[in-house]
């Protein structure tokens, strides 16, 4: 009989924040996969868990993920957890949930405290639709990459960042979404110190620029305003004509009348209309 892994939410900064059917789960597995197992250690004392715990990181997480899935296999337990939070956001929990899956291995989830989530709703902008950017990519065409997708993105945007790179990544954000852009800059989250900053991109870049923000930081950013959005597509339809706009769809593999149909939908104008000028034309 295989064992069950179990996927463990853990404070991310108030310790009473853990939930009483994760201390439970603590105290009976087998073993406690631990993405740092000197910080965790400091939980499991505070509240006398002698469970034994191994280390499970981004490092190491295929090696030891395949042990981890033999002692499930054999019939242990395991408990998951990360340094803060709940493992698989942003996090290599993700590599063991699907390593247990495809070797039939049951998982379930303990749920609990999320930066993203908490930092969402705290923020005070919109949450009915929202896209999780977890840490934005360092290498530089990846980053440009994602700049270009989140330029046009309406619904409401959340991104963790580090205090050393806060300034920079805001700086780079104003530059590409607009400094007029609203945002929260939310920073120990939960903890005795915890801040919300709402302002605007181009405001926050100067305000920590001045002044280099400290600890762990979440970004929750407006999405851009549809209407605006639609004004922009507009725009740049209107330095083609209707014959270039048809070709540039044609360009992209489409016949004569999915293109027509195409420039009729970006320029609102009916395909008959279309039609109509392209032959006077």
């Amino acid at each position: 009989m295989t064992g069950t892994l179990y996927v463990c939410a853990t404070p991310i900064g108030n310790l009473e924040d853990i939930t009483l059917r994760v201390l439970r789960t603590l105290k009976e597995v087998d073993v406690i996969a631990a993405e740092d197992t000197r910080n965790s250690r400091k939980l499991l004392n505070h509240f006398g868990i002698t469970t034994k715990m191994t280390s499970y990181h981004e490092h190491n997480r295929y090696d030891k993920g395949r042990e981890l899935i033999g002692r499930l296999c054999g019939g242990e337990s395991v408990a998951l957890i990360t340094d803060a939070g709940m493992p698989g956001i942003s996090d290599p929990g993700e590599t063991l949930v699907q390593m247990a899956y495809e070797a039939g291995v049951p998982v379930t989830v303990l749920p609990g405290a999320c930066a993203c989530v908490t930092a969402l709703v705290l923020s005070g902008q919109p949450t009915g639709r929202f896209c999780f950017e977890a840490f934005l990519p360092v290498e530089k065409k990846e980053r440009e990459a994602v700049f270009r997708e989140l330029l046009e993105e309406t619904r409401t945007i959340v991104i963790y960042e580090a205090p050393h790179r806060l300034k920079e990544t805001l700086a780079e954000l104003a530059e590409r979404l607009g400094g007029e852009r609203e945002l929260s800059v939310l920073r120990e989250l939960t903890k005795k110190h915890e801040t919300v900053f709402r302002t605007t991109l181009r405001e926050a870049a100067a305000y920590y620029e001045a002044q280099p923000a400290k600890g762990e930081c979440v970004l929750v950013i407006r999405g851009c305003d549809p209407k605006k959005l639609r004004e922009r597509e507009i725009s740049k339809w209107e330095t083609l004509t209707l014959a270039e706009h048809v070709q540039y769809y044609e360009a992209q593999g489409m016949d004569k009348k999915e293109a027509m149909r195409a420039v009729a939908k970006d320029r609102n104008l009916s395909r008959r209309d279309v039609y109509q000028q392209l032959l006077e034309g």
